[in-house]
């Protein structure tokens, strides 16, 4: 089967969007799974639906990547987006035109390549998701270096390069899941104009012509299909070889964050596309934690005491979804500072995103480091919903029972690998979290059910409280903790439903 190009897509038969030649529009920093069925997508139903007319360059972040092969398929690949939407099961196929090639800048003619889009006056974009480790100031970084080794290192080579040619400032939009990606880059960028002596015009053009956004990037990728005969099967369909097939969740929302302008010269709001650009992404990102995250460790570690082992489960029970869905709406979202339907739409499309078909996503794997998660996802809800209200908020009360319940029953040992539990089912699990929490809820392993709870709520180093002070919180965790214990999750769950 030949591998997939332009030439082979025709002889393919493929009738969906396709553009063959653009102008390079973006340099992308990243070229992995994640932006290309993010970024690229967006670029390319922009194409489609608003006629931008643009390509992304793609640039290796570190030396081995995927260049080679994005430049075997002349930057064409296959994008999968699967899961539900308004209830329904959607599995939509769509071979991505956007991106023009992919330059290894470790050898010195892709370098040399950077630098021509670097000058060209077409370019308008950089991105970047160059994972949470890739936004830092590494002084080793010279400007004579090809290339430096720092992702800021590179970007201030670049904008360099394009002051002295006299060009115009970029947009650049950072997609790292650090918080305040975009100033933490300009930050960096600042770092090496000051470290590298560069003029006060490269400052100026830096701190004024340029724009730096922070964005918050929300859809899942699994990305590689690794079943061979899945493969097999879809190439099949397709009439070619793809070795670069990708697969996202149908959902997807990139906030950029960022001046009025902005929205009207990028292509997204033209296309129709759910790419908001707005004055401050806190709050969009207080949404996806408190909501999103917040629902994940609010129910599983109880869903998985009560027997189940993957999330689309949970979601297909009656008393789980019920459960979540009334912690999410009638507790989480009026602690929220966005618009209610914003809240509530996104709340909603929870659901659908957690009963994807595609996806076995084991409630275990959400329980590492459930700890820290509940102290940043829920305790925040919690409290503020208590300040505002006077009273306790039922859900997030038993999630905090749940979360107790996960990690003390039947404490078999402390072990190298975890916390070794047994489930009321009678298989054994492993707790994965911080060592001194693994070893506090050892040593606990003897406690009735009220001891434990105070013990837990007094621990200041997992909640930077002592939220026994919370009025009544302690006597109903006590009292959820021995339902669970004596009727199972279920039971509270189905009483709170």
């Amino acid at each position: 089967m030949k591998l997939l190009n332009y030439q082979t897509l025709k002889e393919s038969g493929y009738d969906g969007y396709i553009l063959e030649n653009a102008p390079e529009k973006v340099l992308q920093f990243g070229e992995g799974n994640f932006l290309r069925a993010f970024v690229n997508y967006w670029f390319d139903v922009s194409n489609e639906k608003a006629g931008w007319n643009g390509k992304c360059v793609l640039v290796q972040p570190i030396a081995p990547g995927l260049a080679k092969l994005i430049n075997e398929q002349e930057g064409l690949y296959t994008l999968y987006l699967r899961g539900r939407e308004n209830g329904e099961k959607v599995d939509r196929k769509r071979v991505i035109s956007s991106v023009s090639r992919c330059l290894n800048p470790y050898e010195k003619a892709d370098f040399d390549a950077m630098m021509e889009v670097a000058v060209s006056d077409e370019l308008e974009y950089v991105v970047s998701n160059t994972t949470e480790a890739g936004i830092v100031y590494d002084p080793a970084c010279r400007l004579d270096d090809t290339p430096a080794s720092s992702f800021p290192g590179k970007l201030t080579q670049v904008l360099y390069r394009r002051w002295q040619a006299g060009r115009s400032g970029l947009v650049i939009l950072s997609c790292e899941l650090i918080d305040n990606n975009g100033r933490e880059l300009f930050k960096c960028v600042n770092q090496y104009v000051n470290q590298w002596g560069l003029e006060d015009g490269f400052k100026k053009y830096v701190n004024e012509a340029c724009t730096f956004c922070s964005t918050l990037v929300d859809r899942i990728v699994p990305g590689r299909v690794k079943d061979a005969d899945e493969v097999a099967k879809m190439e099949q369909a397709n009439g070619y070889h793809d070795e670069l097939i990708d697969v996202g969740e149908i959902f997807g929302v990139w906030n950029i964050e960022g001046p009025d302008w902005l929205e009207e010269k990028l292509p997204f709001k033209k296309a129709g596309v759910n790419c908001p650009v707005v004055p401050d992404v806190t709050p969009y990102k207080k949404r996806k934690v408190r909501i999103l995250n917040g629902a994940h460790t609010g129910f599983v570690l109880g869903a998985y005491l009560a027997g189940f082992d993957i999330v689309r489960d949970c979601m297909q029970d009656d008393t789980v979804r019920g459960f979540m869905n009334k912690m999410l709406h009638e507790e989480v979202i009026p602690t929220l500072p966005l618009d209610k339907k914003d809240l509530t739409d996104f709340a909603s499309a929870v659901q659908d995103r957690f009963n994807n078909p595609f996806v076995d996503h084991e409630l275990m794997s959400i329980s590492l480091n459930s700890t820290s998660k509940w102290r940043a996802r829920n305790m925040p809800s919690f409290l503020e919903y208590v300040e505002k209200t006077g009273q306790l908020p039922r859900c997030l009360t038993a999630s905090f029972a749940f979360y107790i319940a996960f990690f003390s029953n039947d404490i078999q040992a402390l072990n190298d690998k975890g916390l070794v539990c047994r489930r009321p089912r009678g298989n054994e699990y492993v707790c994965s979290d911080d060592r001194w929490a693994l070893e506090f809820y050892y040593e606990h392993r003897g406690d009735s059910a009220a001891d434990l709870v105070h013990a837990v709520m007094t621990n200041q180093q997992m909640w930077g409280q002592d939220l026994t002070q919370v009025p009544g919180f302690e006597a109903a965790v006590v009292s959820a903790l021995e339902k669970v214990r004596g009727e199972g999750v279920l039971s509270v769950m189905k009483e709170l439903v």
